[in-house]
């Protein structure tokens, strides 16, 4: 049952908390704060909404019209599990304080939309979404950038270049690189932090399917959350993120979700499953369809591959998330669609269960903005299924094995940041059905983008470059 604002409040009082933290997320999707005194949060905060500086913010308001309201959402509540004080938590939907209308430019408005939009379509009622978002858990990360010097350096215990470390003394079990995949201890030195992760997100109320280490050598891991609904997973996934960030921090550990931060080794992807359901039935479930999907998933799928090279400027989201996006670390580069098959963009996860039964999209990875990412994905969803757009045949074989006359047809996912924005600049009028995402917003996100992350990478110098250019 949901939570009301006079259920926080006896929270607050039943738990004796001294401060609430109020949380609302910027624009590329970082979790933003600010903390009261418990007594003076009051049930006309629900109503009236909280005071803010929109300006500084980014991607919200221009200083000439900064005033902004958070408006808290009692069902986000929970207690913090990291503030040595007791601390409420709860998430805030931002407003225009003159009109009182959502903000335009406030993801989880965004999200809020697509959920109401889904309804009015008719197509269904709920959308489940299941995010894979895997990280690396580091003893050491060091990195600067000046004007004369550019560096970054990372240290694990389990790594392998660590074989020959003067530990006083060294153990080994030290993982081969890409052999993370799923070896037991005393080589995955990191179960009982990622427990320990698992355990504090289950108190939080997030629900865990499972946990393990991934693929990477160097400390890389993955904490499987169970599906939700959008705007619900999306607080989740933000939720996950502030958990392994702050028990990996408060054990001595640093942690990371960075795409692609080891050279040679696997990058940590975001797979995103989705389905959708009416009436209590999923939709996307037929047993006699290609890998038991009904007509609408293949729709949908349809969809997904025709705007993915849009979607991706919210998927893959960063200039780091391409050196991820390459071939040869079970990169899934490839917009075709497949079951069982890793090499895709988009994979049907074997299942006979009909509720299980769910579309895998494989190519984004953590630097989404959730709410983002997963509205689009709905509004991509429901532009192939009204349009019945018909993906390509799927690609069961080995796509890195085909022949190249059989790979020259396949497309791939954009080899750029700059690419996928280009593709979104192009091709966004599905998000602007139903006034789900608004051309302010994306105007605002592609300039943010080009300027502060495609453009700062383009005029620095690499360190690779010297290695290459130095002695010309």
């Amino acid at each position: 049952m949901a939570k009301t604002a006079k259920d926080v409040l006896n929270l607050i009082k039943e738990k004796e908390l001294k401060f609430v933290d109020v949380k609302f997320v910027d624009v590329p999707g970082t979790w933003q704060h600010f903390t009261l005194p418990a007594h003076r949060f009051t049930e006309d905060n629900f109503t009236e909404g909280m005071p803010f500086d929109g300006s500084s913010v980014r991607g919200f308001q221009t200083i000439d019209e900064s005033d902004m309201l958070l408006v808290p959402d009692a069902d986000s509540a929970i207690i913090d599990p990291f503030t040595e004080i007791p601390t409420l938590s709860i998430i805030a939907d931002v407003e225009d304080p003159i009109t009182r209308e959502k903000y335009p430019r406030d993801p989880r408005n965004i999200a809020k939309n697509a959920e109401a939009y889904l309804t009015s379509t008719g197509i269904a009622d709920t959308v489940y979404l299941g995010p894979e978002a895997e990280f690396y858990v580091f003893n050491d990360i060091r990195y600067g950038q000046t004007a004369n010097t550019g560096f970054y350096a990372i240290d694990s215990d389990e790594a392998a270049w660590n074989t020959g470390r003067d530990e006083k003394p060294n153990l080994g079990y030290k993982m081969r690189t890409k052999e993370g995949y799923f070896p037991v201890p005393p080589s995955d030195t990191l179960s009982d932090l990622r427990g320990e992760m698992v355990m504090t997100l289950l108190e939080a109320g997030v629900e865990v399917d499972v946990h393990h280490h991934e693929v990477g050598n160097a400390g890389q891991g993955e904490i499987g959350l169970k599906y939700n609904t959008l705007v619900k997973m999306a607080d989740h996934l933000l939720l996950h993120k502030y958990i392994v960030k702050n028990v990996a921090a408060q054990n001595g550990y640093t942690a990371t979700f960075m795409p692609k931060p080891i050279f040679q080794d696997n990058g940590s992807g975001m797979h995103t499953s989705v389905s959708m359901w009416k009436n209590g039935s999923n939709v996307f479930y037929d047993e006699k369809g290609y890998g038991g999907l009904s007509e609408t998933a293949i729709y949908y799928i349809g969809g997904i591959l025709k705007h993915a090279k849009a979607l991706l400027a919210f998927g893959a989201a960063s200039t780091n998330s391409y050196r991820r996006l390459v071939p040869g670390y079970e990169a899934p580069i490839n917009l075709v669609y497949s079951a069982r098959n890793r090499s895709a963009a988009i994979r049907i996860p074997v299942t006979q269960n009909p509720k299980a039964k769910r579309v895998e999209f494989r190519a984004p990875d953590p630097t989404a903005n959730p709410y983002l990412l997963f509205s689009a994905l709905v509004m991509a969803g429901i532009d192939g299924i009204q349009n019945k757009i018909m993906p390509p045949a799927p690609v069961d074989k080995d796509i890195y094995e085909l022949a190249p006359e059989e790979k020259a047809g396949i497309a791939q996912t954009p080899g750029s940041l700059a690419e996928s924005l280009d593709a979104l600049e192009a091709d966004h009028d599905f998000l602007l059905k139903g006034d789900v995402f608004t051309k302010s917003l994306i105007e605002t996100y592609i300039d943010y983008k080009r300027v502060r992350e495609v453009e700062g990478v383009a005029l620095r110098p690499h360190p690779y470059e010297f290695y290459l250019y130095y002695d010309c």
